[in-house]
């Protein structure tokens, strides 16, 4: 585990319930869940990730993560049996050197941006606070189509085989989501800049 001491027991703890939930969110398996946030947090924990703030390091997390349910669900697709999943160990090294170099520096295309002010980061936090709330409180089916869409990038043709949904339908489900959301985040008082600082 890096020695950064925004790698606490309670900021694992509360990253873990937060990666656990949106995992099971579209694994809809517990197991899978379970495996896919074990191999995220293992990753972020090992020597190479070092970071500087906490909202760096839990996006960095998150795109991890996100990764791995899109190859387990196209795993899944392809297989009856989960277990048997590759091990992922050559995508690791293949994403290390996407990041860095030979002598283990950043490469120019993978370095991170510098912070915000930290007014940014208290409004930007405050925001996807709200956000993650207002998500959490849409339709189970709702939600998800959103989430695969939205955060896993998905397309709306993977997005259908993977529901089972006609193109219409997943499209119907999406303006809900996206109406839903905004009119969440309004009642809250935020305004579209909000996100932005």
């Amino acid at each position: 585990m890096p020695a950064n001491s925004y790698l606490d027991h309670a900021y694992l703890a509360d990253l873990r319930r937060d990666l656990l939930r949106f995992a099971r969110l579209q694994l809809r398996d517990e197991h899978l869940a379970e495996d896919a946030v074990q191999e995220a947090l293992t990753a972020a924990c090992s020597p190479s990730s070092e970071f500087s703030g906490r909202a760096q390091h839990k996006t960095w997390v998150f795109a991890i993560l996100r990764n791995k349910l899109i190859d387990t669900m196209r795993a899944r697709r392809r297989t009856i049996n989960a277990s048997s999943l590759e091990d992922d160990a050559d995508e690791n090294s293949v994403f290390d050197r996407e990041l860095f170099d030979e002598r283990g520096h950043w490469n120019d295309h993978a370095r991170p941006h510098p912070w915000p002010r930290p007014e940014t980061v208290v409004a930007r936090q405050q925001f996807w606070t709200l956000f993650d709330w207002c998500l959490n409180a849409l339709p189970e089916s709702t939600g998800r189509v959103f989430s695969m869409r939205e955060l896993l990038d998905m397309d709306i043709a993977e997005i259908c085989r993977e529901l089972d949904l006609d193109a219409n339908h997943c499209s119907v489900l999406l303006y809900r989501a996206r109406t839903r959301l905004r009119t969440c985040l309004s009642a809250k008082g935020l305004e579209t800049n909000d996100a932005l600082g």
